[in-house]
């Protein structure tokens, strides 16, 4: 399997987790999504919305590829948060809304990735300011893994606040081979 088709898989895989978080979130009374409970960004809400801010930040980030990606388009005109833990919206179903357009947004752009656009190396500057250059292909992987990562840690936020996600491996999205 070649390294964009994995790209296709992760972003399927980041659809479809989203989208059980989410609902188990709803599940819950408002006050249990927003309670701190002692996380690095407080609280399921917060988790949430930063995963949603640092996908829009690495977006509009890979929008600026010389492949210009036409999946990315709506991303440029996204308002650029200026925190890792900016709100971003103040309602919670807005930010349910905009977490399942920007999954839309990552399945057909990651699509569209071809194996020589991965040996670019982007150019960026980080949320403070600092100049980057790293190659395109360790960027994408560091994309799916940061939001991996952090909606484990809303899964057991929910978890603790009585949802259970159900199923939350990837494996469960690999294809069976014949």
């Amino acid at each position: 399997m070649t390294l964009c088709r994995h790209l296709e898989l992760l972003a399927a895989y980041n659809e479809w987790m989203n989208a059980k978080v989410y609902e188990a979130a709803l599940r819950l009374p408002l006050q249990d999504v927003e309670a701190d409970r002692g996380a690095y960004f407080k609280s399921i809400w917060g988790t949430l919305n930063h995963i949603a801010v640092a996908d829009t930040l690495w977006l509009r980030r890979f929008a600026g590829h010389p492949a210009q990606y036409a999946a990315l388009d709506p991303v440029r005109q996204f308002p650029v948060p200026v925190t890792l833990d900016q709100i971003l919206f103040a309602e919670f179903a807005a930010l349910f809304a905009y977490r399942k357009r920007l999954d839309g947004i990552m399945k057909d752009w990651a699509a569209k990735v071809t194996e020589e656009d991965l040996q670019h190396v982007l150019a960026y500057s980080t949320t403070k300011g600092v100049s980057m250059r790293k190659r395109f292909s360790d960027l994408l992987l560091h994309f799916f893994n940061h939001q991996t990562h952090h909606r484990g840690q809303a899964t057991v936020l929910l978890l603790q606040a009585g949802e259970d996600v159900g199923v939350t491996d990837l494996l469960g999205l690999v294809p069976l081979e014949a």
